[in-house]
């Protein structure tokens, strides 16, 4: 009897397992395909050589404002999440990785507009940088880097310490030794985790709101007091416009956001089994 109630709960846990699994696959294919209905036909070369107008025109604005966010915001967080990662699986204590550690899970369990907010009060008021690039790269960089410092250690940690400890036996200095022997098969996970950071900062839009602003023209050198145009501000603000022509803007603006996490989680996953190797 017992064997029988274990056997019928087994079932019950995969049949449930199942339907969960089957659930978030239909809602994942319904998001999938409503957008690429609807989003496909604002695709063509004006999309990408024309700045937006209003609610018409195309994303040229857009998409290099997105990618001067991404790109500063990597280059800001990319270092210092590296570097900080580093410290904790190498160099800094069980007491001291602990406490970064916990650090790093409150950073990245904050709510990104809570991001934003601070952001606008400090980078874009009290600083008097205004609406800019850099106001919105480095509350994205803010957001991203808990990611990069996780995913840098746990891959460093990856290494047998054997590696590390007998490269110093050798007579290597800590630095070489971490540079040949501990980084070269760690390189592989750590770009995995800059790539899914990235494509973190790609979906965000409540921080950017706040110290990016918006702007119809194209990016400028300026870093400061020059707001930056950027994809998840059009699917945010043109779904609720009550214009057929906004709301193909803001369709296609999402299919390009998931055309672009689509690469990079795929690239991400190609790289994750030289990790694992």
């Amino acid at each position: 009897m017992r064997g029988y109630s274990r056997k019928f709960a087994s079932r019950m846990a995969w049949t449930l397992s199942i339907v969960a699994l089957l659930f978030v696959v239909m809602v994942v294919l319904d998001i999938l395909i409503s957008v690429v209905r609807q989003g496909a036909g604002g695709i063509s070369l004006s999309l990408f050589t024309t700045q937006t107008s209003g609610i018409t025109g195309g994303l040229q604005n857009a998409i290099l404002g997105t990618l001067d966010l991404i790109f500063f915001s990597t280059l800001f967080a990319g270092p210092v999440g590296i570097l900080g990662g580093i410290y904790l699986a190498v160099f800094a204590s069980d007491r001291v990785a602990r406490v970064f550690r916990f650090v790093a899970e409150v950073l990245a369990g904050i709510p990104s507009i809570v991001i934003g907010y601070f952001g606008y009060t400090m980078m874009v008021q009290t600083f008097g940088w205004g609406f800019s690039v850099l106001a919105g790269s480095i509350s994205l960089s803010i957001l991203t880097l808990p990611y990069i410092v996780r995913m840098t250690e746990a891959s460093i940690r990856q290494v047998p310490k054997s590696y590390y400890e007998g490269a110093l036996a050798l007579g290597l200095t800590p630095f070489s030794a971490l540079r040949t022997v501990v980084m070269r098969p760690a390189t592989p996970g750590i770009v995995t985790g800059l790539l899914l950071a990235v494509s973190i900062g790609l979906g965000e839009t409540a921080p950017l709101i706040y110290t990016a602003g918006w702007s119809n023209f194209n990016p400028t050198l300026h870093l400061t007091k020059n707001p930056i145009g950027y994809l998840t501000y059009v699917v945010w603000t043109y779904l609720n416009e009550p214009y057929a022509s906004a709301h193909q803007l803001a369709y296609t603006a999402a299919l390009l956001l998931i055309f672009l996490v689509v690469i990079l989680h795929i690239l991400a996953r190609l790289l994750q089994p030289k990790v694992k190797g």
